[in-house]
Order: C-alpha cells, then structure tokens, then sequence
C-alpha cells in the first residue's frame, strides 16, 4: 500500500519542521498560559477584594442623602455599578472559567465563604461579586473587560509573520541541502543508463562537497574503465581477426574434403562473430547520437533484410511510429534478438512486432522454441550466461542479451522475456515514444 506521506526527501523533511514548529508553539502557549494563570487570578482577587472593600466602607461613611451621588460617580468614573441584593434577583447559573473560579476561591478568603459570584445578573452580563453592610447584601459588578484578556490583532499578525518567515526559512534551507542530491540522483542515472554525465559541482558544506567529489572520482574511474575496455577488445579483435583470416584462407587452399573443410570455416566464422559480440557489448553506443527515427520503417527494412537471407518473419508493424534513439544502436539489438530466436526456433515462426503503447513504443520479438524458464528469464540478461542445458551444444559468448539489456538502458527503456501463451518465448523492448 502507497504511503499518503510525500516521497521527496525536500517536502517530507520541509513538513516534519513545520510540524514541529507548530507543535513548540502550543507547548510554548501551553506552558505561558499555565504560569500566567495564578497571578492573574491572583491579581484579579485582590482587584475584587479592594472594590469590595473600598465600597462598603465609602457606603458606610458616606451621609445616607449622598450615597446615591456616590453610587453614580463610582459608575461614571470607574465603571463600577453597585446594586442593593434581593430576593427577586434573577441569577444565571453560568460556568466560569478556571482562572475564575481560582479568583473566587481567593476572595472568598478575604471577604467570607458566603461570598456569592455571578457572570450575569437580571439580564446584565458582568463580573458580580457579594458584599455585606451589617445585614444588607450588595452586588458591586465589575464590567467583563476588565477580567477578559485580549489578543490584539496586531500581536496575531507579527505571530503569524514570524511563523511565516521561519517556514520560508525552512524551505531555503531545505532546498540547499537537497539540490546537490537531486544533481547526483540525476548523475547516477545517467550513469546507470550507460552514459557519461559531467561532474558534479564540488561546492557547499563539507559533506555534500566530500560525496559530489567521491562521485565525480568514481564517474572518472568508469569511464576510463569503459575506454581502456573498448580499446582493449578492439585490440584482441584486430589481432585475432587478422590470424583467422589467414586461417580461412589456408583452409580454402588445404587438400581437405568438402565436409571438414565446411566444419573448419564454420569454426572460423563462429569465432569472429564472437569476436564480433565482445566489440558490440564493450562498445554500448559506439559514440552515436540521439535522433529522432522511423521506428516502423527500421524495423521494415529489418524485416526485408532477413527475407533475403533466406528467414520469413511475420510482422505486425504499426506505420509512423518514432522516437528519438540511437538508430544503430536500436537496430543491433533488435537484430541480436531475432538471431538468438533463429538459433532456437524455427524462421516459420518468427514474429516481429511493434505497437504504441501510452508514451512508450513496444517492440515485440516472439518465437515458439522451447522457451525459457520462468526463474532463469533475468539470469539470462548477464554477460556471458546462457542456459545449462544449451552449453554443449550452443555456440556464442553469451552476450547477445547482455548487449540488448545495454542498449535498453542507454535509451531509458526496459527489456523484458515474457514466456509466450502456447509456448516459445516473447523478448519486448520498451523506449521512450
């Protein structure tokens, strides 16, 4: 099952530091909002205990005439409303919040456990507390501003510009750190596919500068490998080339009769082809370039190719079909994989294919020889493997699936053996369309 996570190291790592980002915040307003709550209650209690206080005592002192006067400054200078208890009053049970009900305990310390709080009152909404004058009963109401806090609205946009600049943060330095990777995942596969990519920029922090020039040493090194193994295959080529012409030669002219002279030009002639083989494999592209090529008349020519030789292919080739590969390269391949199907199955039954497949096109070679078992399909495409049971009585090196699985790899393609229904073996390659 697909993982619903982003695969890319860059997007995957850029959410991991938002995430923790966003989880430290909460810890941080979880952990502030934690230690400002006792002194803010404990702050509001004694705002609560000195209104209390200070109005029973300006009532108590004040003449009786003068008490409403009082009453109305306090309203009008302080926002302080003081209202005489009574039975009628009408008092919404309301829960208050936690920071509240701490206040409430602390006053109900200081002015008497009989002390009554209330967030709304006859229809007004406030902070209401109890008082008592002798045997009389007050409510003094303190207005909800006073006890709610507040988050401007410009605290919230510095907040969420601060976060905003941290994340941006995050992606640049993301994207520092995975550029370099994406240039070497793209160096590697060009490498996988049998080309030679420039080096990699030796630059940047210590680490990515130490893979970048390891990489750029072990492209070096390849390369001058694939060189000195090009060179020297096609040194043993025109040194034995060479020796087995003469060879030839001498047996044209030996007294010998027909039937051994045939099996002495057959050896000779299977000994270059093989010869042949270990240039095609070591070569890969031979230097040639990219072009965009008539797939469908490649493969025609192909076709009337081996019909003069003698072998009959049935072909299915859809017409227009092109692509941008190596021709010549293209052309081996599809050539090496219908010699190794006439070496083991009848030409009658020979069948040569091409389709169009999405963005890919298909070219099928399909026979009806023995096949192939269905665990020694990928074994078969290394250098140099063919199966058991053909080695005594097969000829070549075993590379002519080694070099198809080359050219494939140079084109960003695939090559597959498909065990065919009814017997025989389907070998498909896949390039780009």
């Amino acid at each position: 099952m697909r993982s619903l996570l982003p695969r890319t190291l860059m997007v995957r790592t850029f959410l991991l530091i938002g995430l923790l980002m966003l989880l430290s915040l909460l810890a941080w307003f979880a952990i502030f909002t934690s230690l400002e709550r006792e002194p803010r209650s404990h702050q509001m209690a004694q705002t609560l205990t000195s209104i209390a206080n200070l109005t029973r005592a300006a009532l108590i002192s004040a003449r009786p005439e003068a008490r409403r006067y009082l009453l109305q400054e306090l309203s009008d200078r302080e926002g302080i409303h003081v209202y005489p208890a009574d039975e009628s009053d009408i008092v919404l049970p309301r829960e208050m919040p936690e920071f509240l009900e701490k206040t409430a305990e602390l006053v109900r310390a200081e002015l008497g456990k009989d002390t009554r709080f209330a967030l709304e009152l006859n229809g007004e909404s406030a902070l209401f507390v109890s008082f008592r004058i002798h045997h009389d009963e007050y409510w003094v109401a303190l207005p909800r501003e006073r006890m709610e806090r507040k988050i401007s609205q410009q605290w919230l946009g510095w907040m969420i510009a601060s976060g905003l600049l941290a994340l941006i943060g995050a992606w640049l330095i993301m994207f520092r750190v995975t550029r370099p990777l994406k240039a070497l995942s793209h160096a590697a596969k060009e490498i996988a596919r049998g080309r030679n990519p420039p080096p990699l920029p030796e630059q940047g922090p210590d680490e990515i500068a130490s893979v970048a020039q390891t990489f750029n040493q072990m492209n070096t090194a390849l390369a001058r490998m694939d060189s000195d193994r090009a060179l020297i295959l096609a040194g043993i080529s025109h040194d034995l080339r060479t020796p087995l012409t003469r060879l030839r030669m001498g047996i044209e002219m030996s007294g010998s009769d027909d039937a051994s002279r045939d099996a002495m030009v057959a050896d000779v002639e299977e000994i270059d082809r093989t010869i042949g083989q270990f240039l095609d494999f070591a070569r890969a592209d031979d230097g040639e370039a990219f072009a965009l090529t008539d797939i469908s008349a490649m493969l025609g020519e192909i076709v009337s190719h081996y019909a003069r030789l003698g072998y009959e292919l049935g072909s299915d080739i859809q017409d227009g079909l092109s692509a941008n590969v190596r021709p010549k390269a293209v052309r081996r391949a599809v050539c090496n994989l219908i010699d190794n199907a006439i070496r083991y199955a009848p030409s009658a039954s020979l069948d040569l294919s091409l389709k169009r497949q999405g963005q890919k096109l298909e070219i099928d070679v399909a026979d009806r020889g023995p096949g192939i078992p269905e665990q020694e399909l990928e074994r078969l495409k290394l250098p140099f493997t063919r199966l058991n049971e053909a080695r005594s009585n097969t000829t070549g090196a075993g590379l002519g699936l080694a070099i198809v699985e080359r050219i494939l790899r140079g084109h960003a393609g695939t090559f597959e053996l498909i065990a065919r229904e009814g017997g025989g073996l389907i070998a498909r390659l896949t390039i780009p369309a």
